[in-house]
């Protein structure tokens, strides 16, 4: 088992999102989970990323306020423990339309390695 306090959450920047604050709370460390990580995000109001799409598939868990997520020509807003699965290659756009700041966790596997 291995324990992370909040606390000890780094920051991190993803590409290609705007107003918004990302902690590491697991992986990308030493004893850590092997095959994806989880990240915190806050999304200050009017903050979002893309359009874009990644190789990578991720899930999307909203723990606090609302997200507009939209994807493939659909749209959804997501609030508090509703989730959602974004596909390898799938354009996506999120974004925080409301006045208060949304939480998000984000997990992901890790980028696969180039040699």
């Amino acid at each position: 088992m291995k324990i992370k306090r909040f606390a000890e959450a780094k920051p991190y920047a993803a590409p290609n999102h705007y107003d918004v604050r990302g902690l590491r709370l697991q992986g990308f460390e030493e004893g850590g989970p092997q095959r994806f990580w989880v990240g915190l995000s806050h999304f200050l109001p009017g903050g979002g990323a893309g359009p874009d799409a990644s190789p990578l598939e991720k899930i999307y868990v909203v723990v606090a306020g609302e997200i507009t997520v939209r994807c493939a020509g659909d749209e959804a807003v997501l609030g508090a423990l509703d989730s959602c699965h974004i596909g390898p290659g799938e354009p996506r756009e999120i974004r925080n339309e409301g006045n208060a700041v949304a939480s998000m966790l984000v997990i992901m596997p890790y980028p696969e390695k180039t040699s």
